[in-house]
């Protein structure tokens, strides 16, 4: 029987000329469309902001995501505040 080891790789955030992102420590991706990208990071809740984002490639296993876009703004909260009655999404993540 083969043992599951779970690697953790800690959080990163790569943006190259706000046209592309790689993100790793990726625990899950709450919501995404072309205007937003909600992501679960190690870290807390990050979300990417701009237009014409997609996300080319996800792979929750290894926590690693790569977008692609116009990248306006990227903002961090707190994980411990998402999900609070309520309040807004938007009112918990600018605080």
């Amino acid at each position: 029987m083969e043992e599951r080891q779970e690697i953790l790789k800690g959080h990163k955030l790569h943006i190259n000329a706000r046209k592309t992102a790689t993100i790793t420590g990726v625990n899950d991706v709450l919501s995404f469309d072309a205007g937003e990208v909600l992501l679960q990071t190690e870290q807390g809740i990050l979300l990417i902001r701009g237009s014409e984002l997609h996300v080319n490639r996800l792979t929750l296993e290894k926590g690693e995501v790569d977008i692609d876009g116009k990248i306006d703004s990227i903002t961090y909260s707190d994980s411990t505040s998402y999900g609070k009655s309520g309040e807004s999404l938007l009112g918990r993540l600018f605080k």
